[in-house]
């Protein structure tokens, strides 16, 4: 199941967001990053230790770009572009 944050975010409240400034590049990162923690909780989801998809969700939307980078953890080796392509 793939989450299509760019498609979404017109019909989202938008109470919800506190940054509503988010670049379409942010918007990419902040999907990958959701699709990637919805694939990784489908085998190996704890809800006494792990945040939901939900809430995990909620935090990418306050973060800045450089921490979105960070969560993504790419580098010279796999780079955003990658990451990008392959959780978007």
């Amino acid at each position: 199941m793939s989450f299509r944050l760019t498609k979404c975010v017109a019909i989202l409240n938008p109470s919800l967001y506190s940054k509503m400034t988010h670049t379409q590049e942010e918007l990419r990162l902040i999907e990958a990053l959701y699709n990637e923690y919805v694939f990784l909780c489908h085998d190996d989801y704890d809800p006494d230790v792990d945040v939901s998809p939900e809430d995990y969700l909620e935090g990418l939307k306050e973060m800045t770009y450089d921490e979105l980078i960070e969560e993504a953890c790419v580098d010279e080796e796999f780079t955003l572009e990658e990451y990008l392509d392959h959780w978007v």
